[in-house]
């Protein structure tokens, strides 16, 4: 049967006992076919470029179809089909292709997605992934498609029962939510199972973690004391070698320091450095003459260069170091191997236990410096420039003043 559809004719071809069809007279391949139930289905008909003939389902009249966006379809397929397109070949390609990404367990998908973007556009893109497979080892052999709201709710509440910190909580869950990002934007997966994820609530007004001016004397101390030590070793060992006609080592007392600990520590402290920043600073970023240090925005967390005057103790550290540094031209700090370093732990921990000091991570040092440039009368927009803040917000957050130098000024109102 052949006629015009319209909107009034459509209404007139009801259901009978055996299905039949209505080929629309002014659009060539857009039918109707009408069920015995009643329900009514629109097509379009097409012939390949090798003869073969089909069709395509266009949709069901009143399920969110009406008559004029079948025919809108039926005129975009019959556009396609005139210039040589195989619209149901297309559309069921498509359908396979999207099965294949289904099939993607998380794991594979960090592996050949997420792992090689990351390392390209992100700073720190491998500690990304080495994040998301350290905190969520539950995920990785589920298909992508399957990971839910409610299971990394779950995920989440197990690492707040098992201690962890609100803060890394929020820090690891980020890291996953990147990755479920890109891969709704790669159409890997059709929408982000963490869109309504909210972060958890912190205290934003956690006071920061310095040192005490005792605490200051006693960690400075143990640097002494450790450069004394090792120094001491030294030369132990090239009596020893000495005696026997051994190949002596190289004298540490005619250097200031007895390896890169001392210079690494103080420089950060006097800096507020990160300690990726630190890690990756090379010669070439301090000017001497101008007694100036320079975080190049290729290191920096924020992208962006700044410049930190270096205070007398700072000038003189870098100085005395550079004159015993392996690498002068290379990297301020590399590793044994000359590499770039990648953690001091143990060092670390064995001078805070010297120095009896208690909840003092290395990344303190950098609270350190803005809490006491804050304390000093050092304007909070300067502190900012000083730290790399991206806003003020976090210089207020992690620079707070002190209880008892906050009293002191409330005692000017008497």
């Amino acid at each position: 049967m052949q006629a015009k559809l319209s909107t009034s004719s459509v209404k007139c071809f009801d259901a009978q006992e055996k299905a039949y069809e209505v080929v629309d007279s002014e659009i060539k391949g857009f039918l109707m076919r009408v069920q015995p139930t009643g329900r009514k289905t629109f097509y379009f008909s097409y012939r390949t470029s090798a003869g073969i003939r089909k069709r395509i389902k266009i949709g069901v009249l009143g399920s969110n179809l009406t008559l004029a966006q079948a025919r809108d379809h039926a005129l975009n397929f019959a556009a396609k089909a005139s210039n040589g397109q195989d619209i149901q070949g297309e559309k069921v390609t498509s359908r396979r292709a999207a099965k294949e990404k289904l099939k993607h367990t998380f794991d594979t998908y960090l592996t050949t997605h997420y792992h090689p973007w990351a390392l390209t556009n992100q700073k720190s893109g491998q500690q990304t992934i080495d994040t998301i497979r350290r905190a969520f080892p539950e995920l990785l052999p589920l298909p992508i498609s399957e990971i839910t709201l409610k299971h990394v709710e779950r995920l989440r509440t197990d690492k707040i029962m098992s201690g962890l910190k609100p803060t890394t909580v929020n820090r690891v869950m980020n890291a996953l939510r990147g990755a479920l990002s890109r891969a709704v934007d790669w159409e890997i997966i059709e929408t982000h199972p963490l869109a309504k994820l909210k972060a958890l609530k912190m205290d934003a007004g956690i006071k920061a973690r310095y040192l005490s001016e005792d605490e200051e004397q006693r960690f400075f101390k143990a640097l002494r004391d450790r450069d004394e030590d090792i120094k001491a070793a030294r030369a132990r060992g090239n009596q020893f070698r000495e005696e026997r006609g051994y190949e002596l080592m190289t004298d540490l007392y005619q250097f200031a320091y007895a390896d890169r600990m001392t210079p690494m520590i103080i420089l950060s402290l006097k800096t507020g450095m990160r300690r990726g920043e630190l890690f990756d600073l090379r010669w070439s970023d301090i000017d001497f003459a101008n007694r100036i240090l320079t975080i190049r925005g290729e290191i920096a967390k924020s992208s962006k260069t700044r410049h930190i005057p270096l205070s007398p103790i700072a000038f003189e550290t870098i100085t005395n170091w550079h004159k015993q540094a392996p690498t002068p031209n290379g990297r301020v700090f590399p590793s044994d191997d000359g590499d770039r370093l990648d953690n001091v732990k143990n060092s670390w921990t064995s001078i805070l236990e010297a120095a009896v000091i208690e909840g003092f991570r290395w990344h303190d040092m950098r609270h350190d410096f803005a809490s006491k440039l804050v304390m000093k009368g050092v304007p909070l927009n300067t502190v900012r420039e000083l730290c790399g803040h991206a806003d003020l917000n976090t210089t207020l957050r992690y620079a707070h003043l002190a209880p008892d130098h906050k009293a002191d000024a409330v005692a000017l109102i008497g």
